[in-house]
């Protein structure tokens, strides 16, 4: 067996109505499983909300558009452009104070 495929995994995560199986990184093996907890979390959300008013189909994009503003807020808190940005103007000023 080579080193890679001693490292690989295969997990089953079942989301919503669907088993799935995946092969992961064996220490990403939380991360995935984490994942699929808050898949679950939010379709079974919407879905106690809207059954038998949207579709699956309906209910399945609704968890992903919250996932995807959860993941969006997150990025946005923490891009560190804008300070990066600020920090190489001000490096530029003081060194052009400097010369």
């Amino acid at each position: 067996m080579s080193e890679e495929t001693k490292e690989k995994l295969h997990i089953n995560l079942h989301l919503y109505d669907t088993d799935l199986t995946v092969i992961i990184n064996r220490e990403e093996e939380k991360l995935y499983r984490d994942a699929g907890k808050t898949i679950n979390e939010a379709v079974n959300t919407y879905a106690s909300i809207f059954k038998g008013q949207k579709t699956d189909k309906e209910i399945l994009y609704m968890a992903l558009v919250d996932i995807a503003l959860r993941y969006q807020r997150e990025h946005d808190r923490n891009d560190a452009q804008p300070y990066n940005d600020i920090l190489d103007k001000l490096t530029s000023e003081i060194e052009a104070a400097l010369a």
